[in-house]
């Protein structure tokens, strides 16, 4: 995936992004990181044509994504936002399903190829206990595992997340993070997500592209990425980074 000179206003006024130029690496977990109101969930609205730029362009393939039909965008993109809604009476199985609709043909099913990966959804995610549950009896974790079971089940070689952590305890956090993590190692699922916690992108991301005021001020992996001058000129806070042989690198902020 390439984003290309990509603008976007909501107003017409000022500019949420101004030319963001990036590459989604094939294969890996790429984070947006920034602080609130750099553009972040702007520029992952724009990548899924969920927002129309007013210049530059999301190739995917070699495609422009406005070029895509909905049903072909579908089979190439599924995205998880940050706040879902559903009726809370629909069963766990019943909204994984939805995931299959891209694939439904007029007067044509495959039923069992439907069927398989609503199942190779469920056990992804390990709801196959509360697959006839509803939503309204579920945890906040197990409707986010929910909503990404969907994502599955569309099998799509790239998935979108909108901070997949917000509201979650620091258990269900850790649990979501880490069914990201298997999906992109196991499957080879291609992962842009949104964060805001920097330890969490550092720990579960191969790739941060760092945003400030609608531009992508810095990219790279977390090593390159996460340091005590960069993260004063993004964030405006004094941190320590730290690496040990546990944890891996991380930073504790100590001041601003």
């Amino acid at each position: 995936m390439e984003i290309n000179e990509l603008t976007f206003s909501y107003d017409k006024k000022s500019n949420q992004l101004q030319d963001v130029t990036a590459k989604i690496k094939k294969g890996k977990v790429t984070t947006i990181i920034g602080p609130n109101g750099s553009g972040k969930s702007t520029l992952l609205g724009v990548m899924s044509r969920n927002l129309l730029p007013s210049e530059g362009q999301v190739i995917i393939d070699g495609k422009a994504v406005h070029e895509y039909s909905a049903k072909e965008l579908a089979r190439k993109l599924a995205v998880v936002h940050q706040q879902n809604d559903a009726p809370h009476d629909l069963t766990v199985e019943k909204l994984i399903s939805y995931g299959r609709i891209p694939y439904k043909r007029l007067l044509k099913q495959d039923k069992q190829e439907d069927q398989e990966a609503i199942e190779f959804a469920i056990e992804c995610t390990n709801l196959q206990a509360k697959r006839h549950a509803t939503l309204k009896e579920l945890s906040g974790g197990e409707r986010q595992r929910v909503w990404i079971a969907m994502a599955i089940a569309q099998k799509t070689p790239i998935i979108f997340l909108d901070e997949p952590t917000t509201y979650l305890d620091i258990f269900h956090q850790f649990e979501v993070l880490q069914l990201i993590k298997r999906l992109n190692e196991e499957y080879k699922v291609t992962i842009v997500m949104v964060l805001h916690d920097i330890n969490q992108a550092i720990r579960y991301s191969d790739y941060l592209l760092v945003m400030k005021n609608g531009e992508l001020m810095m990219e790279g992996t977390p090593e390159n990425v996460v340091t005590k001058d960069g993260l004063k000129g993004i964030y405006g806070v004094d941190c320590v980074v730290k690496e040990d042989d546990q944890t891996g690198l991380y930073i504790v902020p100590i001041g601003i």
